[in-house]
């Protein structure tokens, strides 16, 4: 019998991109990987928190580098990589987590808002993705990217249709570049968090509505944070070498459900 080396969690040696890292499950994200070992490069649009936390982890003993980002425009993803390949950094984790929704039913909402999700949380992903690979292929190096889905990209929820559209689309987008980069040993999983209590959402559950959504979630609790380290470090670490093309879900019971 084999007994599993839980040092292969650690991610010394490894340097990770989190997009989305201003704030939120990216923020988190970025501070879990930090703390296994990871240089990490703090990504998004949103300087003064990206600089905020980026002392936090060097006060801890870490590595961060913070790079200005827009997911959607080509040109700015290349010149991010370039800026960061000119500092001598290679991102072989890449989490792919910036993303935005809109409210309103689908007769309601303006093509200009349909275009805005799609293209950060779809087009968004692929433009990193793809970036990235080329950058691992070119160094012959193997690597981890990791696209941050939802549950709602297995059921469906009122009032946000390009939402629940383009986290969907985002895990086939996953299995698609897993199937392609998978003899260059660079692995695309997903991870699809339920409803996790974040300061954006936070008033929303303290609401009777809030209160209502929760009451369907089987372990009839919000998840938190810290609900997805351990699937987060599972597929950015050795651990899950052999996975690729799959997809997490950490959402207490609630695809489950038939509420």
């Amino acid at each position: 019998m084999t007994i599993t080396n839980t040092s292969q969690l650690e991610l010394n040696g490894k340097t990770a991109l989190v997009t989305g890292a201003s704030g939120g499950l990216g923020e988190h994200f970025a501070s879990i990987l930090a703390a296994a070992g990871a240089k990490v490069i703090l990504a998004g649009r949103r300087a003064e928190p990206l600089a905020k936390l980026a002392k936090r982890i060097s006060s801890e003993g870490g590595e961060a580098l913070t790079v200005s980002l827009d997911v959607t425009s080509s040109t700015g993803v290349s010149e991010t990589f370039d800026l960061i390949q000119s500092e001598g950094w290679l991102a072989d984790i890449v989490v792919c987590n910036a993303g935005v929704a809109t409210g309103s039913k689908s007769l309601d909402t303006r093509e200009e808002d349909w275009d805005k999700v799609l293209d950060t949380n779809l087009k968004g992903c692929w433009l990193v993705a793809n970036e990235a690979a080329k950058r691992l292929i070119a160094a012959e190096r193997p690597g981890s990217i990791i696209n941050i889905t939802s549950i709602l990209s297995h059921r469906v929820a009122s009032n946000v249709v390009p939402y629940t559209t383009s986290k969907a689309a985002l895990e086939q987008l996953t299995r698609a570049l897993a199937l392609e980069w998978a003899r260059h040993n660079i692995r695309v999983n997903a991870l699809a968090p339920g409803y996790i209590e974040t300061d954006l959402n936070r008033d929303f559950f303290a609401t009777e509505p809030g209160k209502a959504m929760i009451k369907r979630i089987p372990q009839r609790r919000l998840g938190q944070p810290g609900d997805l380290t351990g699937p987060l470090l599972l597929l950015a670490s050795d651990l899950s070498a052999y996975m690729t093309g799959s997809t997490l879900v950490a959402d207490g019971g609630h695809l489950q459900s038939t509420l």
